[in-house]
C-alpha cells in the first residue's frame, strides 16, 4: 500500500536521509522515499499503518501528517482488499452511517407510516451527511472523485461543486422543495457516477472510495455500488410512480 505523508521539521539533506532511514526502518515498510523541498514522503507498506506508527518512529522535531489528496494503492502490496474481515472493518464507517440514516428516516415516518416521505427523508439525509465529509476537505475530495468519476474527469471544476450540488439536494428533500427536479438531478449526478463505480470494478483496479470524501479512506467495494444503486432505484421508482 502506498501513502503520501507531509513532514515538516526538516532543514537539510541530512534530516531527509535521517527520516527516510527511519522510515525504512519500521518493519512492516517495504519503500521510503522522503523529499526536501516538498517536504513529502512517500511510504510504500505491507498492510495499511496508523499515523501513529510514523510519529513514535520520528524523533519530537519532525511533524508527519497524511496528506489530503492520500490515495491508497492497494494493488502494490498484493492484498486483497475484498478478503474478509479486512474489508468490512474498512467499510464500517459507511455501514455505521448508512444504518444511522436508515434508523432516523423510520422513526421520521413511521407513526404514521409512509413509505414516499421515508425515501425522501433518506435521500436528504444521505445528501447533508455524506456532503459534510466531502466539505471536510475540499482540495482532497475533487482529486480522488475524478479518479473514476467520468464527469468530473473532463470538467474539474465538477469535483470542486459536486459537494454543493449534494447540499442543494439534501435540503430539498428533507424540505419537499420541487422534489421532481431533485429526482431528476439525482439520477443524473448518481447515473454518471455508477458508470464509473462500474468500470472500477470491472478493471479491479484498487482506488480510494470519495463517498465520505478524504477524512475517511474507504477502498473502492461493491458496497460503493450498492450505496449509489439504492439512491438510483428510489429516485427512479418515485419518478415513475408520479409521473404514471
Amino acid at each position: 500500500m502506498k501513502n503520501q505523508y507531509h513532514i515538516e521539521g526538516m532543514t537539510c539533506e541530512g534530516c531527509r536521509s535521517g527520516v527516510e532511514n527511519i522510515l525504512k526502518s519500521i518493519p512492516e515498510v517495504t519503500s521510503a522515499e522522503v523529499h526536501l523541498e516538498r517536504k513529502e514522503a512517500t511510504i510504500t507498506s505491507k498492510k495499511l499503518l496508523d499515523i501513529e506508527v510514523f510519529e513514535k518512529a520520528l524523533p519530537d522535531k519532525y511533524t508527519i501528517t497524511e496528506k489530503g489528496n492520500n490515495i491508497t494503492d492497494f494493488s502494490e502490496s498484493g492484498i486483497e482488499i475484498s478478503a474478509g474481515k479486512s474489508e468490512l472493518r474498512q467499510l464500517f464507517p459507511l455501514f455505521l452511517i448508512f444504518a444511522y440514516i436508515t434508523i432516523t428516516s423510520v422513526l421520521l415516518n413511521y407513526n404514521p407510516w409512509s413509505t414516499d416521505d421515508f425515501m425522501l427523508d433518506f435521500m436528504g439525509l444521505f445528501y447533508v451527511v455524506f456532503s459534510f465529509f466531502k466539505i471536510l476537505d475540499l482540495k482532497g475530495f475533487p482529486q480522488s472523485f475524478r479518479m473514476y468519476d467520468p464527469l468530473a474527469k473532463v470538467l474539474p471544476v465538477y469535483g470542486w461543486v459536486y459537494p454543493f450540488i449534494e447540499v442543494g439536494l439534501g435540503f430539498m428533500f428533507l424540505m419537499r422543495f420541487n422534489i421532481h427536479i431533485a429526482l431528476i438531478v439525482t439520477v443524473f449526478v448518481l447515473g454518471i457516477t455508477t458508470i464509473g463505480v462500474t468500470k472500477v470494478l470491472l478493471d479491479k483496479k484498487s482506488i480510494q472510495c470519495a463517498c465520505l470524501g478524504t477524512a475517511l479512506k474507504l477502498p473502492m467495494t461493491k458496497a460503493t455500488f450498492i450505496e449509489n444503486a439504492i439512491m438510483l432505484v428510489m429516485a427512479i421508482w418515485m419518478l415513475a410512480k408520479n409521473y404514471s
